[in-house]
């Protein structure tokens, strides 16, 4: 171990009866923090199953840089996405889309994945629906001790309309985000004592009287409702009946032990909100969720890097500030960078995938990764819910094309909805129909 003991800011310069304080400098940084990381992936996958990964950034990109000027499969990688260039035949551009009843601007993260209209029910100011993740995770959760992971730069829900979370329930209820690398990776790998395992039994077992108690007085009280509020009524049961499955689930996995996983060079100290911590805690948040999929203790995650209307860039940039550019030359390059630097962290990822040796291919081959943001800031700032950034990455095993720019027409685009869909039904599940899609995506699963 290092012996090294970084100085403190506030030691003093004492010379000619003054006392200064030192300047911020190098010397002053925790070396726990922000240095490259050590972490390296795994050899061998011991699970085939198939998996889905949606990163999000939110205040859009600098579209004019990002977007390729041809299409097709030997399209031209724009100057922004020449930083996967590495990669180009794991992922596919895909332009044009959109959420046609999205109001645009910075709920991007709340509809990204659910497409919805959050205006549409009279009298309400916001209603969600269900995001694509969580229609994935009915299907593989059952198999899993986590359903789904949920990731944010701060941690909670947020608020309505400026959510930190992608996930919604069936009802549109957002499912909390994890910031802190540390507690993630304790829930996910550290083993709980016999103490521990006995209390949560305990919770459990209440939480279960209490759902039985609301079950059996709500349905008491439904014989006196009248068909709205029995439908109402029916809604909350629903949710009711969820709570339920999830204490079933938590009881079913908890004397099932947690697979072994090393701590070693996974800087989980990490924290988002400072500035020189954030380029390490991207990379360590995804190298834990890279330990999730390969432990197969979760298969469908949700990773929102930044939140809407206030997120940082890679350095700790006013990103939000940056996509009200108003077609400034200035404010554009630094939106590029900003991209940019996502984009190398996102390769990153990708690169620890394919390196995982799984049966006939790699951990990528069975990872779909859509990766993008929920608002075009276009070419003067707009914050237009048409045209989004879009990447879709890994699955070649599960049908996806890769290597290629799909471009449809902004203006009579397919929803987004569309991609969606074909994504879960690549990664097993079966459904037919989700939000307002009119059906897969041409062009992207064959």
């Amino acid at each position: 171990m290092s012996s090294f003991t970084p100085l403190s800011r506030r030691h003093l310069l004492r010379g000619a009866g003054a006392a200064l304080s030192l300047p911020l400098l190098e010397t002053m940084l925790p070396r726990s923090w922000g240095a490259p990381s050590t972490f390296e992936p795994q050899r061998l996958s011991e699970t085939v199953q198939p998996r889905m990964v949606c990163c999000y950034v939110p205040n859009g990109v600098n579209i004019l840089e990002w977007m390729p000027a041809d299409s097709g499969d030997r399209y031209t990688l724009s100057p922004t996405l020449a930083t996967l260039a590495d990669h180009r035949d794991h992922f596919t551009v895909v332009s044009g889309l959109g959420h046609p009843h999205s109001k645009g601007g910075h709920s991007g993260a709340d509809t990204w994945l659910t497409g919805a209209d959050l205006t549409a029910k009279p009298g309400a100011d916001y209603t969600n629906t269900m995001s694509i993740d969580q229609v994935v995770a009915a299907t593989h959760g059952p198999h899993t001790r986590f359903p789904s992971l949920q990731l944010s730069d701060q941690s909670g829900t947020g608020a309505a309309g400026h959510s930190h979370t992608l996930s919604f329930d069936h009802g549109g209820t957002p499912l909390p985000a994890e910031n802190s690398p540390r507690r993630l990776f304790d829930r996910l790998f550290v083993p709980e004592t016999a103490t521990d395992r006995a209390a949560a039994l305990a919770r459990l077992a209440e939480r279960r009287s209490i759902l039985d108690s609301l079950g059996s007085d709500a349905r008491a009280l439904s014989r006196r409702l009248g068909a709205t509020d029995q439908r109402k009524l029916e809604e909350y049961l629903s949710s009711v009946r969820d709570t339920e499955k999830q204490v079933e689930r938590m009881e079913a996995w908890i004397d099932r032990p947690k697979p072994l996983i090393s701590e070693e060079g996974l800087q989980l100290g990490s924290k988002p909100g400072d500035a020189h911590d954030r380029p390490m805690w991207i990379d360590v948040c995804l190298e834990i969720v890279y330990l999730a999929l390969l432990t197969d203790t979760t298969r469908v995650v949700t990773f929102e890097w930044s939140r809407e209307a206030g997120g940082f860039g890679i350095g700790g940039e006013n990103h939000h500030e940056l996509s009200h550019h108003g077609g400034d030359a200035g404010m554009l390059a630094k939106l590029a960078a900003i991209d940019k630097a996502f984009l190398e962290k996102l390769g990153r990822f990708l690169g620890m995938l394919s390196k995982t040796s799984e049966a006939d291919g790699s951990m990528l081959d069975r990872t779909v990764v859509v990766y993008g943001s929920g608002m075009n800031s276009g070419k003067g700032g707009e914050h237009s819910p048409k045209n989004l950034p879009l990447l879709v990455a890994g699955g070649e095993k599960l049908g996806i094309n890769l290597g290629r720019h799909l471009a449809f027409d902004e203006e009579q685009h397919p929803p987004l909805s569309n991609l969606l869909l074909s994504v879960a039904r690549a990664v097993g599940c079966e459904t037919e129909t989700f939000s307002d899609a009119t059906g897969t995506l041409d062009g992207l699963v064959g």
